[in-house]
C-alpha cells in the first residue's frame, strides 16, 4: 500500500496482511505502521472458517510467541504491520451494516440500540464476527463511537431490567468465566462490582456480548495515545474530563496543568 494511500484506522478495526493474517488494530496513530495484535492466521487446520479458507485463532500469549518466530522485526510493545504489507482494513461499522438483521442476537441489540436513537453510523461489531470466523460460541463484540457509547450503555442497561427484552444481566457463571479469562489482581467479589457499575456487558440468549468504547474521528487527535511507560507515580488531582475513561487505555484529563492527562 503507498504511503499517501493509507487509510485512517482506529482502534477495533481489523487488518488483513499480504499474507492474509488477521490483526486487532491496538491504536489510533500509524505513523510507522498499523499498531495491532496478531488474532488469526490462515492454516488449513484451523478451526475458524470465513467459508473460503480455515483460520487458527492465536490468544494473546500465542501470538506473540507466533510472531517471535515468523516476524520477530513486526514485534515491540505490540505487532506493527509495515503499511506495505497491509491488504486491506475490515471496518466494524461497514461489518454491522452487512450482517445485523442476519443474527437473530445481533438483531437483537442494534434494533434496541436503534429504536433508543443510536444512528447506525455510531456502531459497529468487531472480535470474530469482523472478519467472519465467528464459531456457535463466539462472543458478540459491539462497538460504538464517541459520546454515543454513553447512551448506548444506559440503554442496554435499561433493558436487561425490561421483561419483554431478550437483553438479560449476567449470570454468576459467566461473571466467572469472565474473571478467570482475564485474571485480576483482586479478588472476585471486588472484581464483579467494578464491572457491573460499567453497565457494558450484558446476554442475549445465552450468548455473551459487551458495548466497547472506540473515539469517534473528531476524538483521535484529543489527546495523543500511551507513550513510553516510565514508572509507576501517585497523583494528587481532579478529574476535570473523563470522556475517554473506557477507550484502551483510558485517558482522564485532570486539572493538574503540569501533567494534564493521566492513562491507566
Amino acid at each position: 500500500m503507498d504511503q499517501s494511500e493509507h487509510p485512517k484506522v482506529r482502534l477495533r478495526d481489523f487488518i488483513v496482511t499480504r499474507d492474509g493474517w488477521v490483526f486487532s488494530s491496538a491504536d489510533y496513530h500509524h505513523p510507522e505502521g498499523v499498531r495491532g495484535v496478531l488474532r488469526y492466521v490462515p492454516d488449513p487446520e484451523g478451526q475458524r472458517t470465513d467459508g473460503t479458507r480455515n483460520y487458527r485463532k492465536y490468544d494473546f500469549d500465542e501470538a506473540y510467541q507466533y510472531m517471535d518466530i515468523h516476524k520477530p522485526e513486526w514485534v515491540s510493545d505490540v505487532h506493527v504491520i509495515p503499511w506495505d504489507q497491509v491488504e486491506r482494513v475490515l471496518s466494524p461499522p461497514d461489518r454491522l451494516a452487512e450482517i445485523w438483521q442476519s443474527d437473530p442476537r445481533i438483531e437483537e441489540i442494534t434494533r434496541t440500540l436503534l429504536d433508543a436513537g443510536i444512528p447506525m453510523d455510531s456502531m459497529g461489531i468487531t472480535g470474530s464476527f469482523l472478519p467472519g470466523v465467528q464459531i456457535e460460541g463466539s462472543d458478540i463484540d459491539l462497538v460504538v463511537y464517541g459520546p454515543q457509547w454513553f447512551r448506548a450503555r444506559d440503554i442496554i442497561d435499561r433493558a436487561k431490567d425490561d421483561p419483554t427484552s431478550n437483553i438479560q444481566h449476567l449470570d454468576e457463571g459467566m461473571w466467572e468465566r469472565i474473571y478467570n479469562k482475564r485474571i485480576p489482581e483482586i479478588g472476585f467479589e471486588e472484581f464483579k462490582l467494578h464491572e457491573m457499575r460499567k453497565g457494558n456487558r450484558g446476554m442475549v440468549g445465552d450468548t455473551y456480548f459487551d458495548l466497547l468504547f472506540v473515539r469517534d474521528w473528531n476524538q483521535v487527535n484529543e489527546p495523543l495515545g500511551r507513550g513510553k511507560d516510565l514508572a509507576p507515580e501517585t497523583i494528587k488531582a481532579v478529574v476535570t474530563d473523563a470522556q475517554l475513561a473506557f477507550d484502551s487505555p483510558s485517558v482522564y484529563k485532570v486539572d493538574d496543568p503540569d501533567i494534564g492527562y493521566v492513562l491507566s
